[in-house]
């Protein structure tokens, strides 16, 4: 690993030329977020087989980090003259220019303070793989199409994955939701938790629609539709049942995150600062 201690903010960067940047910055947060929250169960899964389950899928969702950032870098370098590494985004960017969705750097257990000691709740973690991988699935599939070459061959790697991660877990929704008393509970409770976090991946902003008006990116609302559908028919298969509908929108696209990510970037960034510059 090698990282220069440099801000990677974009904030000086005109809207329309940087949306391909951000909008691609975007996604490579939300992987590499969720990547580092699924790796907190490694060697804590409630069976061996989950343990290396999440570890595989935290691999799988920090390689497509990799590559995003990597053509993130190009982008950037094409706009300033200053090509960015990835290290630059993983470890030297400040909380406010991580854009992912607040639902990514939640943890693994239901609305309590940033502080506060709960043990992990692995019905959070599926019930967030599940709504995640749902719509990553839509999403990459219409990025096959993408005006970028480069994003389009990364959406056509990842969407492999993505399928198998819906996979995994809209088996265990079904299987925990459908289960006994105490695992339909704690699924039906980790859904009502979550669900209203999803109003802001549909959200319609600036970014999204300058790089859907250039061809780069898709609005996300347009795949509302189809993401319903998939929810629909693995929560009936789990008899769970959607709560009412919420007006809540969280806001960590935008920069705004919630406490939780403070702490997250903490413990995921604390080494490369600790040694700027280091090679491994």
């Amino acid at each position: 690993m090698t990282a220069s201690p440099q801000p990677a903010s974009l904030d000086h960067l005109p809207p329309a030329r940087a949306a391909a940047l951000r909008y691609v910055l975007r996604l490579a947060d939300n992987a590499l977020v969720l990547g580092q929250r699924n790796a907190e169960w490694c060697g804590h899964g409630p069976v061996l087989e989950e343990d290396i389950a999440l570890a595989n899928i935290s691999l799988d969702l920090i390689g497509q980090s990799r590559l995003l950032y990597g053509r993130a870098g190009e982008l950037e370098g094409e706009l300033t003259g200053l090509p960015r590494h990835e290290d630059d985004y993983a470890y030297w960017r400040a909380e406010r220019d991580f854009r992912n969705w607040t639902l990514v750097e939640l943890p693994h257990r239901g609305p309590l303070a940033g502080t506060a000691a709960a043990e992990r709740d692995y019905a959070v973690t599926i019930m967030r793989n599940f709504l995640y991988s749902a719509l990553m699935v839509e999403l990459w599939e219409a990025l096959q199409s993408s005006s970028d070459a480069q994003l389009a061959a990364i959406a056509a790697k990842s969407v492999k994955e993505a399928r198998y991660h819906l996979h995994h877990a809209a088996g265990w929704v079904v299987r925990l939701g459908d289960g006994t008393e105490a695992s339909h509970v704690r699924m039906q409770r980790a859904l009502d938790h979550l669900l209203p976090y999803m109003n802001e991946c549909f959200a319609e902003d600036p970014v999204e629609a300058e790089a859907a008006a250039q061809g780069i990116g898709i609005v996300t609302a347009s795949l509302r539709s189809a993401w319903d559908a998939t929810v629909a028919e693995t929560l009936q298969a789990a008899t769970l049942a959607l709560p009412p509908a919420s007006s809540f929108v969280s806001t960590g696209k935008l920069g705004v995150h919630s406490e939780h990510m403070s702490y997250l970037l903490g413990e995921m960034q604390g080494l490369a600062r600790a040694h700027p510059g280091a090679q491994w």
